[in-house]
């Protein structure tokens, strides 16, 4: 929608114009109202690419605020309100479409589509709009400052667009005089070219909502990457110490990234040296019994500031065993549909019982657990011991038990929109990944869904583009993005759980 270089769909808007002007001079030919008939086909094509796009961007938005409502919320109810807008809006278009084309035998015989009256009849009256028409022009006013309202306080620039582009002020012919935008635009215009302009209409609406998904995506991933939403989290090799030994553990960001170098550590008055891999490695006297805090800060650089990451955390000294320390090896959560390790002791004891559903040992203090059948969201594991003089001990812990999150969509390894040259997407491996996810899961793609801009949508079956799938990219422009959707993916050592619905991949064309 906003400036730039013009896309397919909008160069054939223009050419559409052309074809306009050229009526107003020329008698109208058969082979003109056929050829508004064709732009009118293919424009509905591109309308319904554009709306899958949006319904999916939607989906992974209403994903998104479920898994994450502080973050996502605000900005899913925002979406929703425009998806809303829009969805009537196009609905309304095409009622008058349908209105348009009452009476028509043959809604694909465009040479019949002559006349101008039955909509001129609707929309005007006495060379003025009719209450019908003047209800037509209420409806795009009411949907161009609906959107434009709700975004222009955070997006002025697609809210303006907005504006410009479904605009009713009067406008100037080519002789100089200006008219009424309900005349220029509908007036005297045979059937065939007035609904060729509402499918316009429509796409330009459905084109604003992508722009406008489009840049809160953007923009909310463009703040997710700043530093400053990190927070520091102290992990220690163990929840509890005796008197007398060393407190061991690290202090990590909430997510490590492995390139990021700390200017400055300070942990307990102290700076600390050892750091590593975007951690800082801890290593002194745990401290006399009962509480203990670790405070400190974390220092780096980011652009010509200084952030600085606080560190606040407590752990606890003991002098002797009296509770099971029980640890999930990937945080205090397990997945359904894979192999949870589990590392479970009473330190000091040196037989422990575990028991929960699903729970099996594999040896030593190490144990798995498979809680894929298991319908409840947590699981309590129950542990008890004997200590050397006699006395029982025993413990339990209750995890979250949740499904593997949503995958996302691959080409050639990269997710979200890519890049490609058309030759590459050809012979390119279509694959479905776990971004930051805890395990490291084999996952199958067995079929899925290609979409060429203007032509049908592909049903492929395996990883790759099938000959149906390769001729369809070879009729699609430089420029233009192709869509992989509905992706058909399983865990390779699980066929029978059932995934979350893959995220699409998008590829833009560079040849």
């Amino acid at each position: 929608m906003a400036g730039g270089k013009q896309t397919p769909r909008q160069k054939m808007i223009n050419l559409m114009y052309l074809v306009f002007i050229a009526m107003m001079a020329l008698n109208m030919s058969k082979e003109v109202l056929t050829a508004f008939g064709n732009i009118n086909e293919k424009l509905a094509e591109s309308n319904s690419s554009v709306a899958e796009r949006n319904s999916a961007a939607m989906a992974g938005l209403v994903a998104k605020a479920e898994e994450q409502p502080a973050k996502y919320k605000p900005l899913q109810e925002k979406a929703s309100k425009i998806h809303e807008m829009t969805t009537e809006f196009t609905a309304y278009l095409e009622e008058m479409k349908s209105m348009v084309l009452e009476g028509v035998d043959d809604p694909q015989n465009y040479e019949a589509m002559d006349k101008s009256s039955p909509l001129d009849e609707y929309f005007f009256q006495s060379g003025k709009a009719s209450n019908k028409g003047q209800e037509f022009l209420n409806k795009v006013e009411s949907y161009r400052e609906g959107v434009a309202s709700l975004i222009e306080d955070n997006y002025p620039q697609i809210a303006a667009e907005v504006r410009r582009e479904f605009s009713t002020d009067p406008v100037k012919d080519s002789e100089g005089v200006k008219k009424p935008w309900l005349a220029y635009n509908f007036e005297s215009f045979p059937m065939i070219a007035s609904i060729t302009k509402f499918t316009q209409m429509q796409g330009d609406a459905r084109g604003a909502e992508n722009d406008i998904l489009s840049v809160m995506l953007s923009g909310q991933l463009q703040s997710e990457v700043s530093l400053t939403n990190y927070e520091a989290i102290v992990i220690s090799d163990k929840t509890a110490f005796f008197n007398g030994e060393n407190y061991k553990g690290k202090v990590v960001l909430g997510r490590v990234d492995k390139t990021l170098q700390f200017d400055k550590v300070i942990i307990n008055g102290n700076e600390i040296q050892s750091t590593e891999a975007g951690q800082v490695k801890l290593d002194f006297p745990a401290g006399n019994v009962g509480q203990q805090k670790i405070t400190g800060e974390l220092q780096f650089k980011e652009g010509d500031s200084i952030i600085s990451i606080p560190v606040n955390n407590s752990y606890s000294v003991i002098p002797k065993p009296n509770s099971a320390v029980i640890s999930a090896d990937k945080m205090n959560v397990v997945y359904r549909g894979v192999q949870n390790p589990m590392t479970i002791s009473i330190p000091g004891v040196g037989n422990v019982s575990a028991n929960a559903p699903g729970l099996r040992s594999v040896g030593g203090p190490n144990y798995v657990m498979d809680v894929t059948t298991l319908q409840a969201r947590e699981v309590t594991i129950n542990v008890s011991g004997e200590l050397p003089g006699g006395e029982k001990v025993g413990d339990s812990k209750t995890f979250r038990v949740k499904d593997i999150p949503r995958p996302v969509g691959t080409v050639r390894g990269e997710d979200g929109t890519v890049r490609m040259q058309r030759n590459t997407l050809e012979i390119a491996t279509i694959g479905a990944t776990l971004p930051d996810f805890d395990f490291d899961l084999n996952l199958r793609v067995t079929g899925f869904k290609f979409k060429v801009p203007g032509q049908p949508t592909v049903q492929v079956r395996g990883q790759k583009l099938d000959d149906r799938a390769v001729a369809a990219l070879r009729r699609a422009g430089r420029g233009e993005s192709v869509q992989i959707f509905d992706v058909e993916a399983q865990l390779a050592n699980n066929a029978s759980y059932k995934l979350k619905q893959v995220s699409p991949v998008f590829v833009e064309l560079t040849n």
